[in-house]
């Protein structure tokens, strides 16, 4: 019976949390031990059918508040369907304020979940499978409380 409210709050944020139909894949690769290091390489393959619509597409982070830092830098590579490289983007993400160190995204205890736009409005030229690889390039390695790093892809809502 003590469990009763938090199963019903499980109930609700499930509920709304739901399923977007926008959504085209998504996932997530966790981090061992909180610990990335700058030889592991999520990829993640997804598969587009449809050239006609633009996509957002996301990272989508999970880190400790321990944290060390206030930004994260990334380099994204990607490889089309005709296996060949369309970019490899070194970018910088902000995971908190700089100033005050308040941390960005929707927090659960001492976890952070990000979901950040890298992308609005891209439309793909060849239908297939696109792989996106995912590494850290801060200076510290391994990068600690960094506890998963993913991928989103959303068609644009059209009216």
């Amino acid at each position: 019976m003590k469990f009763l409210p938090f199963v019903r709050l499980l109930l609700i944020c499930l509920l709304l949390s739901g399923c977007n139909e926008n959504v085209v894949y998504k996932a997530h690769e966790n981090i061992e031990d909180g610990l990335w290091y700058i030889n592991n390489k999520p990829s993640f393959k997804v598969e587009i059918t449809d050239t006609v619509s633009a996509y957002n597409m996301y990272y989508v982070l999970r880190n400790a508040f321990q944290y060390p830092y206030y930004n994260l830098y990334l380099t994204r590579n990607v490889i089309g369907p005709d296996n060949k490289q369309i970019s490899n983007t070194l970018e910088e993400v902000y995971l908190s304020n700089e100033v005050s160190g308040k941390p960005y995204g929707h927090g659960l205890g001492d976890l952070f979940d990000h979901k950040i736009p890298f992308q609005k409005n891209y439309r793909f030229r060849k239908a297939g499978i696109y792989t996106f690889t995912l590494s850290q390039s801060m200076r510290q390695n391994p990068l600690p409380f960094i506890m998963s790093v993913g991928i989103c892809v959303e068609k644009v809502k059209t009216e």
